[in-house]
């Protein structure tokens, strides 16, 4: 697994809980020297010692925990690259909605060897949806909740969300958009702007 991941689960504890809140984490969950390289890569069934450590030491469950990472990486000062990533999806909470099916290609644009895993929407009627987000990684579809409730007050609009557990490696995110423009959205520009 790329070390992206890893240092964003680095990087959601030690800004919501300080440094030595992550220095428990690393130690419980066995990762010597203690901080993640972000263009590394690492074993895959780390995640499951980091994601439990994580647990532990927060006494929270994992879905829970993967919810706040997603709803991190998408509204913290330090992650704004991210959001800003998914802000180019689409003009409304909708087409964002839409150009999920390419964001692993989006991500691999930003970084070449970046692996996110598979995710696939389907419309069912007007302002009903599915995500399909196939993965080993326990608890993504928790992730991906949080960052859709994020994205949604990002773009103004009022969405009910739920998750629904599929297959092993399958979560599937139900989403409900009640309202595109229900109150203002966050702004935002495409370019920089000049000082």
């Amino acid at each position: 697994m790329h070390g992206l991941i890893y240092r964003s689960f680095q990087n959601y504890i030690t800004d919501s809980y300080g440094r030595d809140t992550w220095l428990q984490v690393a130690a419980r969950a066995n990762i010597s020297p203690p901080d993640f390289e972000a263009m590394l890569s690492y074993d895959d069934e780390l995640a499951s010692a980091v994601l439990n450590a994580m647990g532990d030491v927060l006494r929270r469950e994992r879905g829970d925990l993967m919810e706040d990472v997603g709803a991190y990486l998408v509204s913290h000062p330090n992650t704004e690259a991210v959001r800003r990533l998914l802000r180019f999806g689409g003009m409304n909470f909708e087409d964002f909605l839409h150009s999920l099916d390419d964001l692993p290609d989006r991500a691999r644009m930003a970084v070449s060897d970046m692996a996110i895993p598979a995710i696939e929407l389907h419309e069912h009627a007007a302002g009903c949806f599915s995500l399909i987000c196939e993965t080993p990684l326990e608890g993504f579809g928790h992730l991906m909740m949080g960052v859709l409730r994020v994205m949604a007050d990002d773009y103004g609009a009022l969405a009910l969300l739920d998750l629904e557990r599929g297959s092993v490696g399958r979560d599937i995110v139900r989403i409900q958009l009640i309202e595109t423009d229900y109150s203002h959205g966050r702004t935002f520009d495409l370019g920089a702007r000049a000082s």
